[in-house]
């Protein structure tokens, strides 16, 4: 997989990979989810943008943020005609591969609880339950898991 930084000028492209991927997890629970319904504009000022495929329709879109002691995975979506082909794998090596580059020990990210087969697969990545947060319309699971290696 060849992942590049976004540009702005791929920002509706991105806007319908974000929207595609995430709508049948927005409908299992009947609410929006903050990577389908996000200004992706807004983004680029916070967060950085990295995607793989044509720049009008991209395969796949990582959304990471750095902080201070970690790399927060925001966002991690795969367009639903290349689900299957361990698109999501790569993405996550790579902001692992980039957290480590970047000195960071540890990469963390979330998800609903009820998208069970995400909770399963970023815990046989290797990725720890943290805390679940309790909100009145859903429960968050916060993950994270150390990366060896790092070196700033």
């Amino acid at each position: 997989m060849n992942l590049r930084r976004a540009t702005r000028t791929e920002i509706p492209a991105i806007t319908a990979l974000q929207q595609a991927a995430y709508a049948p997890l927005k409908q299992r629970i009947g609410m929006a989810l903050p990577p389908h319904d996000a200004d992706f504009a807004a983004l680029f000022e916070t967060m950085e943008i990295w995607v793989s495929g044509p720049s009008e329709a991209p395969e796949a879109a990582l959304i990471i943020e750095p902080k201070p002691d970690h790399l927060l995975i925001w966002s991690l979506a795969v367009a639903p005609a290349f689900k299957g082909l361990r698109l999501g794998s790569s993405l996550l090596d790579f902001a692992e591969d980039r957290a480590r580059r970047e000195g960071h020990g540890l990469v963390r990210l979330y998800t609903n609880e009820r998208f069970t087969e995400n909770v399963a697969w970023y815990r046989r990545r290797g990725y720890a339950i943290e805390r679940i947060e309790e909100r009145p319309d859903r429960r968050i699971v916060h993950f994270s898991r150390e990366v060896a290696g790092a070196t700033a």
